[in-house]
Parts: structure tokens; C-alpha cells; sequence
């Protein structure tokens, strides 16, 4: 795994200093400790942080084609490099490496951008054709990997994380209004937009060209239609998944550096360390934390799974400084992140990095098999578009303002009101159902983002878009584009690369997931057994019983009792300083009492709470550090101007 940065001008004369592209990768060092690559030549600069996991020696980046007028680097794995290179090799490639990275340089020169349909793993690359004087920055089809860039003043930028494009290009950070209102609806940025202006994200399933001072974006993949091929028994639909996630899983094995298992003592990837084990001729190393709270604690489940399968397991109990790790961990997020599983995500991977460089984990089974429990409720609640709409409408315009705040199953009967799919969109936004109770926002911010789209549109639209005509399936398909993506494959990477340690998502190999998806909802969930299919799967490889048949955890941590205990000085103490009330984003009163009610046991706003915690510390603990920073560089730059002239 790597961390990639570079520019390319279309400005005549214009030249890329190596010590710029330098500065870039010195921001995104913990993605790639091993090794730095720089080329410049003109107007272009790649630059590249390396973890060595691949052809550790002659892996060194940025790789050439024969006669040097192509040159890549690149961030990710490709699992199928084995089979394409020999298929290269006989059209009259000649490869410098063992490494996966030179296939894409010779598959460009065979199929130009369309490359990247060839590609199975995961990646972010950026390939600069010096005879075309093109560039190509592409991103895997699921988002596994992160991709940035920001067109300005002629020169595109690009970055795997939004720091190495600010310490050489200040003026882009810029905030960006809309952006934040998206965090306070959803805990998170979909993509293509960041917390600044002029900063975009390059979708999943999308490539970029940039050639003669024009860019181009263009989708390559998309998920196929759901619920196109009806298994003729169970049997057959279980061989198949068998077959299927057995091979995602083994050909992500190749490794030239010690390789292990996260193990949450779940589902998924309990059946992750199943196949691992089946495929390894050696004990599978697996990694898990607990809680000392019982009811978050679910190291015994990953101890039980490690036991079954002959682990070598690496069990943590945690009694975590949560006030040092979450000011740590705001220092390096680039943009406000609202799910407090990044903690133990980022123990968990401490704790592996102690001992291998690669990990698999078990993220996307949810996605993919309608894990959440939300699938299940908001198809039951289908049964009330029996209920005309108008005397739904009436219900929200004429009764619902007028109940007592207090009463009992309000907020219930709101979202039962709504459509269908805007009851599912509220129901996963996090401010809308609060500011009908208590208006959160001030005045000034809701002028500000009044011209803007309703963030809730986002969503909406992945529902117009989605190749389905069942709930269920619309409903994976909005969270595989959205939460799935800048959530939960967002935390894994940044975690995970904050200790240098490379995680692989078998369950989102793209071929398997293409399979899946053209399963019918009800081998996803059939009445209320969620994950159905999957479940009987794990129950063939081996997974005990008592680990698949007790309650859904995901990662879960004790929120509720850090808050209202270990974090709460912390919280008191930044939420209602001036310093964070004058920002002018929220009405102060509304934070008082919401404050109020979940300390004083009235309500609980553990969730509430825990973001605006995180939208503060990362105002305070990203950006002014890097404004502070920035200006102190420009007073160091203008005084070495003077004493050179002097």
C-alpha cells in the first residue's frame, strides 16, 4: 500500500520542482514508510510514499515503460498481475520489475484509459503519457482506495489524502459551506465533494484525463442490475458463494510480507478467517480487541472463531486514553468524521501492525448481504404506503407541529409519514429529525447553505439511479455508494494507513460482488433472518454457531459511557467554549440543551454528541494547525527573501 501525489501544468515553459513533489509525499509519509519515489520532467511531477508489500526490492516507484515515456505511480494491490503479465509479455512487453505495478504501464500502451476495465484489486494510479503530454489518474471500482485532485491556474493536483495537495497549494483550502452541512446530515462527506472548495474526489468506478488544459471525467463501472439470476435451489446458490468468495479470499493472500486477519468475532469476517484458513498452509494470524464492558466486549466470539480455525490469535483488551487517541486521530483527518468506530478500527490496527503488514477484514458484507438492521425495518414499515399520501402529508404538515416534544413515538410517526424512500433517507440523516425538536443550525449558517441542495438530495438521487426494482436492493445500492464509500471504507483506510498497515476487502473483489448483486433480495434476507445466504454459508466453513446467531454488533465501542465519563471534561470544555459557539454554525442554546438532556439522563445523544465533538476538534486540531503552520512558513519564506537581498 502507498500514498500517491503529483502535478501536471498545461501553462507553456512551466516546471514541476522535484522539492515540491518531495513536500507532497513528506505529508503522506505514514502511508508509505519503506521508500520515496520522485520524477519531475517539465511540467509534470509524480510522487509516491511506498509500503513495500510486493517485490520488495526491485518494486521502487515511479515504473517506466521501455523507453520512458510513460511513467505510473500507484496506490493499492492487483490481484490478478500474474495472469496479465504473461498475456503482456507475449505481445512483446518487456517488464523491469515483479512488481504489479509495471502491468498497468503496458496494459495503458495496449488499451490507452480503457486499462482499467483489465484490472482486478484495488487501486488509485496516476499515469502521465509524455507523448500525448496526457495524464490519467484512475480509481478502483468500489472506492477501496482514496483519490483526490483540484484544478486551478492551469495545473491539476491530485493526492491519495488532501494534506500532500495543501502543503504545496495553501489557497486551496477554502471551506466548503455545503460540504460541512453534509457532515451534520450524514457523519460524512459523499463523494465527489470535500471540506473544501476547490478539492474534489474522484468517484469509485471513475477515471480522469487531463490533456491540453482540459478535464475529462468518465465513469468505467457501475454495479450491474440486481436480481438478474434466480439460483435454481440453495444448494447450488451456496456452492457457488463458496466457490466464489474462496477464490477473493486466496488470491489475496499473495504477500512477499507477513499477512494476518482483523477478526471482530462477526460474521464476515469470521468467514473471511474460515477460507483463509482453508487456503494457508499455515496458522492465520488474527487480531481483535475488547472492551472491558461486557456489553461491548466482543473478544470472546473472535476468541471462539480464532480456536475453531487454529489461529495464531492477538487478543487486546483495551483501557484506552479516549481523550489522547481522538485529539491524535483529528490531527490527521482532513475532513470532519463522525463514526466512532475509526477507534477501535485504529486499535486493531496497531495492534496488527505489531505483526504483519497486510490484514484481510470482512467490511462490505453488509453492503452486500443486507446486514443492517435498518434493511429490515424500513421494509417492514412498507406497509404503511397503504395509508393515502395525502393523509400522510396532512398528518406532517398539521398534526405533527403541534404534539408535545416529549410525546412518545413523535419521532416514529414522522418518518412513517414520509415516501418511502425519503422515510429511509431521514431515517439515515442525523440532523433533519433533531432540528424539527430543537433547531441546531444558527441563522447565519442556514442563510449561508440556503441556496444550496437539500443534502438528503444526494441520496435521492442514488435511489433514482439504482439498476433495481425491489426496496432492498435500491436501499444496498444507495449505501454501497454512499456510506459504504465514505464511511466505512474511508475509516479503514485512513486508520488503517495512520499505522501503515494495508488492509484487503475480499468481500469487495468486484467480480464477487458482481455475482452477488444479481441475486434476488431473498437470498439477502428472507423475513427477518438478514444476511441469509451468507450465514448458511459460514455455518458450512466451519463458523460456530454462537458467533452467527447472536446479536450484530459491527465494531462497536462504549460511546455512551465514554461520553459520560472519560470524555466528558473534554466535551463540557470544547462544545461550549466561546471559541467553538462563535464559529457561528450552531444556535448555542440547542447545544446547552442538548448537552443538558443527555447528561442530566433525559435523552441520549451519545451519537449527536460525539459529532459536533469531532466537527470542533477537527477545526481545531487539522485545520488552524495547518493555517497556523502555513502562515509560519510564508513569515519564514519573506525573511530569507529579505536577508538574501540584504
Amino acid at each position: 500500500m502507498c500514498g500517491i501525489a503529483g502535478i501536471v501544468s498545461s501553462n507553456p515553459g512551466e516546471r514541476i520542482e522535484a522539492a515540491t513533489i518531495h513536500r507532497m509525499c513528506d505529508a503522506i509519509v505514514h502511508r508509505g514508510p519503506d521508500d520515496e519515489g520522485v520524477f519531475v520532467k517539465d511540467g509534470t511531477g509524480l510522487g509516491i510514499r511506498r509500503l513495500s508489500v510486493i517485490d520488495l526490492a526491485g518494486g521502487h516507484q515511479p515504473v517506466f515503460n521501455e523507453d520512458g515515456t510513460v511513467w505510473v505511480v500507484y496506490n493499492g494491490e492487483i490481484y490478478n498481475f500474474p495472469e496479465l503479465r504473461p498475456e503482456l509479455e507475449n505481445r512483446g512487453h518487456r517488464f523491469s520489475t515483479h512488481s504489479d505495478t509495471e502491468v498497468i504501464v503496458h496494459l495503458y500502451e495496449e488499451m490507452g484509459a480503457e486499462c482499467v476495465q483489465k484490472l482486478r484489486g484495488m487501486f488509485a494510479f496516476a499515469l502521465y503519457d509524455e507523448r500525448q503530454r496526457r495524464l490519467l489518474i484512475a480509481r478502483d471500482r468500489l472506492g477501496k482506495k482514496p483519490l483526490h485532485y483540484a484544478f486551478a491556474d492551469g495545473r491539476l493536483l491530485f493526492g491519495s489524502e488532501i494534506k500532500s495537495m495543501l502543503a504545496v497549494a495553501p489557497e486551496l483550502s477554502t471551506i466548503n459551506q455545503q460540504a460541512l452541512l453534509q457532515y451534520m446530515y450524514f457523519g460524512y462527506i459523499p463523494d465527489p465533494a470535500t471540506a473544501f472548495t476547490a478539492i474534489r474526489k474522484l468517484p469509485p468506478g471513475h477515471l480522469l484525463e487531463f490533456e491540453r488544459g482540459e478535464v475529462r471525467i468518465s465513469k468505467y463501472w457501475d454495479l450491474p442490475e440486481y436480481g438478474t439470476h434466480q439460483p435454481r435451489s440453495e444448494e447450488e446458490c451456496l456452492e457457488e458463494l463458496e466457490y466464489r468468495l474462496a477464490e477473493a479470499v486466496r488470491i489475496r493472500l499473495i504477500s512477499d510480507v507477513p499477512l494476518g486477519a482483523l477478526l471482530s468475532g462477526g460474521t464476515d469476517s469470521s468467514t473471511v478467517v474460515a477460507l483463509m484458513a482453508r487456503a494457508s498452509s499455515k496458522p492465520v494470524r488474527t487480531f481483535s480487541i475488547g472492551f472491558r464492558h461486557d456489553d461491548f466486549n466482543e473478544a470472546p466470539y473472535a476468541r471462539m472463531v480464532a480456536q475453531r480455525f487454529g489461529a495464531e490469535h492477538h487478543e487486546l483488551v483495551l483501557e484506552p486514553n479516549v481523550v489522547e487517541t481522538v485529539e491524535t486521530l483529528t490531527r490527521s483527518l482532513e475532513e470532519p468524521f463522525g463514526d466512532s468506530s475509526m477507534l477501535p478500527t485504529y486499535y486493531v490496527s496497531c495492534l496488527a501492525r505489531q505483526h504483519v503488514t497486510v490484514a484481510l477484514s470482512g467490511d462490505g458484507g453488509d453492503e452486500m448481504f443486507a446486514g443492517y438492521g435498518r434493511y429490515r425495518i424500513h421494509s417492514q414499515r412498507q406497509m404503511f404506503e397503504r395509508v393515502p399520501a395525502w393523509v400522510r402529508r396532512w398528518y406532517r404538515e398539521q398534526i405533527h407541529p403541534r404534539l408535545p416534544r416529549s410525546m412518545y413515538g413523535r419521532k416514529f410517526s414522522y418518518n412513517v409519514s414520509l415516501p418511502w424512500r425519503e422515510r429511509y433517507v431521514d431515517a439515515v440523516s442525523f440532523l433533519p429529525a433533531f432540528e424539527r425538536e430543537i433547531p441546531l443550525l444558527s441563522d447565519e449558517f442556514r442563510e449561508t447553505v440556503r441556496q444550496g441542495e437539500d443534502p438528503q438530495q444526494i441520496l435521492l438521487r442514488y435511489f433514482d439511479q439504482a439498476p433495481a426494482h425491489d426496496p432492498v436492493s435500491q436501499m444496498l445500492y444507495v449505501d454501497t455508494k454512499t456510506y459504504m464509500v465514505a464511511d466505512i471504507l474511508t475509516k479503514v483506510d485512513r486508520m488503517s494507513m495512520a499505522t501503515s498497515l494495508e488492509v484487503r476487502v475480499p468481500m469487495l473483489d468486484h467480480v464477487f460482488v458482481e455475482w452477488v448483486t444479481g441475486l434476488p433480495p431473498e437470498w439477502k434476507m428472507r423475513g427477518k433472518k438478514q444476511k441469509y445466504i451468507l450465514r448458511k454459508l459460514a455455518e458450512r466453513v466451519g463458523v460456530p454457531k454462537e458467533v452467527l446467531h447472536r446479536k450484530k454488533q459491527g465494531f462497536a465501542l462504549p460511546l455512551v459511557h465514554w461520553i459520560r465519563h472519560e470524555l466528558k471534561d473534554l466535551l463540557l470544555t470544547v462544545l461550549l467554549e466561546p471559541r467553538t459557539l462563535q464559529r457561528g454554525y450552531f444556535n448555542p442554546k440547542a447545544i446547552r440543551r442538548l448537552l443538558d438532556e443527555h447528561f442530566e439522563g433525559r435523552r441520549v445523544h451519545s451519537g449527536r454528541i460525539w459529532r459536533l465533538l469531532m466537527f470542533e476538534l477537527w477545526h481545531r486540531n487539522f485545520l488552524e494547525t495547518f493555517r497556523t503552520a502555513d502562515l509560519a512558513q510564508q513569515r519564514d519564506h519573506a525573511t530569507s527573501m529579505r536577508g538574501g537581498m540584504g
